[in-house]
């Protein structure tokens, strides 16, 4: 079974800077990490291939420093890896990411099942991974709770809707986005580490595709635009409330009222 994880380089800070003209984060020279939910995605492939045999790869998007979450993947387990890294991919918004993530699938090929970490930290959508499934045309489970067997044909699985938890049989090959609840992500290792060689990671352009539009791609290929994006105002108002407890109980009850949080 191959099973290819898709996984990002978000940064690893919330003091992050957004460029005042594209709407969108100012990556380059920011300190990075990936992304807390593709780790859970990482180690399900990860202790799938080990309980029902097969091999794990990773697949990014990003600048060409993405590289090193495909290496840290590499360290945690994965036999290697693909940076889908080109300025024409730069600015996407969920549907061109998806397009392109699905465009560096097809070119690698051969897979049984995609995993996908549940959403990302800098973007929070929690679309990616089900539109990735509908450019493949395969199908697609989210919020998995757990893999219950994998067989040649299909892949059974308990997943989580909003009201409910279902038990599920799904064709392969397929599309998994899962939870942060699911497992407990290992640690990289120091010893893989030091066998890792710059051969193991590939990196795939937009002339490597099959679709050689550019207008489906980054900001020409993206549905929506950030017309204006600001930080939060801050709150520093404080009201302090003396006197017995029936005065301040009155007190409060009159506060709350009169802005109608109740």
């Amino acid at each position: 079974m191959k099973i290819l994880v898709c996984i990002k380089q978000v940064p690893g800070s919330s003091n992050v800077e957004v460029d005042p003209v594209t709407g969108v984060l100012k990556r380059d020279g920011v300190k990075s990490k990936m992304n807390p939910y593709d780790l859970y995605a990482l180690e399900m492939g990860l202790s799938l291939a080990e309980q029902y045999g097969g091999s794990v790869e990773t697949i990014t998007m990003g600048p060409p420093q993405a590289k090193s979450v495909i290496m840290e993947a590499i360290c945690m387990g994965a036999q290697g890896g693909t940076v889908l890294s080109d300025r024409k991919f730069a600015g996407a918004d969920v549907l061109a990411t998806a397009y392109t993530i699905s465009q560096g699938l097809k070119k690698i090929g051969d897979f049984d099942l995609v995993i996908c970490g549940k959403q990302t930290t800098d973007g929070d959508t929690a679309q990616v991974g089900a539109e990735v499934s509908e450019f493949l045309g395969i199908s697609n489970v989210a919020n998995v709770l757990s893999v219950d067997n994998v067989t040649d044909k299909d892949i059974s699985v308990t997943a989580s809707l909003d009201d409910k938890v279902v038990k599920m049989n799904v064709k392969l090959p397929c599309l998994i986005s899962v939870d942060g609840d699911i497992n407990s992500p290992r640690l990289p290792s120091y010893k893989v580490k030091q066998t890792v060689t710059d051969d193991m990671v590939k990196f795939l352009s937009f002339d490597d595709f099959e679709d050689k539009n550019p207008d489906n791609y980054g900001l020409s290929g993206s549905a929506t635009q950030v017309e204006r994006i600001f930080p939060p105002e801050k709150n520093t108002e404080k009201h302090s409330i003396s006197g017995t407890p029936e005065e301040q109980t009155a007190e409060l009850f009159n506060l709350i009222t009169s802005r109608k949080l109740i």
